[in-house]
């Protein structure tokens, strides 16, 4: 009789272990990055929904009352609110609305993280809180324009998101002027593509949509990088061992890129999510007004938020944002 070979019990053993930690090892990495294409993919999908919506808006100013008495107390805000009702909710489908005080009936999370993932912040329930430099004295006083300091509603999609609306109904539709960005604001949406369910992320879960002038409205959606480059570079160079602002994002990735004028608007506005609520610098757009060393290009001031062009042979920082 020949004698048959099999696996012992203690090498069935040993392999079923060696697998399990390797399972553990890897299955975690696996599934995050799954759940970043994931969101990547819903991420684009409300973006293109949202700037569809925006673009059948004759007007995003002047829905809702926001008014304050001579101590500059507010006797009446239903601004937010309004504007869901009465505008958004005729061309987006919505599930639910939720006023200002009731964002979590909404699915609003009461925290989330930010983008660089150091500190956990109070989710912003008005303007102030969003960013306390849009309503910095003549920063949100201008010529053409206000910011108006009134609470965010909120409302779920028919599609999970859930969404908290920062609206200012006095905004302008100055696209050109050098100017404040706060001036020309109407919307932010702070989103949370599965509600309240972790991990509450800006960059993962959480992120920002931004619609600029009340009339021929720009809807954009960034997703940031989660750091600078090492230091400020011009928009231009001819030298080719300077590296300039657009090759820095090539060299932090190739998925990365230089903001536009209103992206790196979006940036100001959010910048407590992504933890430059403290910058003070300006940083290059791609937007270019005319070419060459000796052209200007936007740039976007995180100090008060001013929009202006500078030389292109100056130098700025750069913030990066996905492709």
């Amino acid at each position: 009789m020949k004698k048959k070979k099999g696996f012992t019990l203690a090498e069935i053993l040993i392999t079923l272990a060696i697998i399990g930690i390797v399972a553990a090892i890897t299955l975690p990495s696996l599934l995050v990055n799954v759940n970043e294409k994931a969101w990547d993919a819903q991420k684009k999908a409300l973006h293109a929904r949202m700037a569809q919506a925006i673009g059948q808006m004759n007007t995003l100013g002047g829905y809702g009352t926001y008014t304050e008495d001579g101590d500059g107390a507010v006797t009446a805000d239903t601004a937010a609110e309004s504007f869901i009702l009465d505008a958004l909710s005729k061309v987006y489908k919505i599930n639910n609305v939720c006023g200002p005080d009731k964002l979590s009936s909404c699915g609003i999370p009461s925290k989330i993280t930010t983008l660089d993932a150091v500190s956990e912040i109070t989710f912003p329930t008005k303007m102030s809180e969003l960013n306390s430099k849009l309503l910095n004295g003549i920063h949100s006083k201008n010529e053409d324009g206000d910011m108006a300091d009134t609470k965010a509603a909120a409302f779920e999609t028919v599609n999970g998101e859930s969404i908290a609306v920062f609206y200012n109904p006095l905004c302008s539709s100055d696209t050109t002027t050098v100017n404040y960005t706060q001036n020309k604001m109407c919307v932010n949406f702070i989103y949370d593509l599965n509600g309240s369910e972790g991990p509450n992320q800006v960059g993962k879960d959480v992120g920002f949509i931004t619609a600029f002038y009340n009339r021929n409205p720009v809807v954009v959606a960034p997703v940031p990088y989660n750091k600078d480059y090492t230091q400020p570079v011009p928009s231009y160079t001819a030298n080719s061992q300077t590296i300039d602002a657009s090759s820095a994002c090539k060299a932090q990735g190739e998925d990365l890129r230089l903001p536009d004028k209103d992206e790196a608007s979006s940036l100001y506005v959010n910048s407590p999510l992504i933890n430059l609520g403290a910058s003070t610098y300006n940083y290059w757009t791609s937007s270019i007004i005319s070419l060459g060393a000796t052209g200007s290009a936007w740039g976007q001031g995180f100090s008060t938020g001013f929009r202006s062009p500078y030389s292109r042979s100056g130098t700025n920082y750069v913030r990066c944002i996905k492709k």
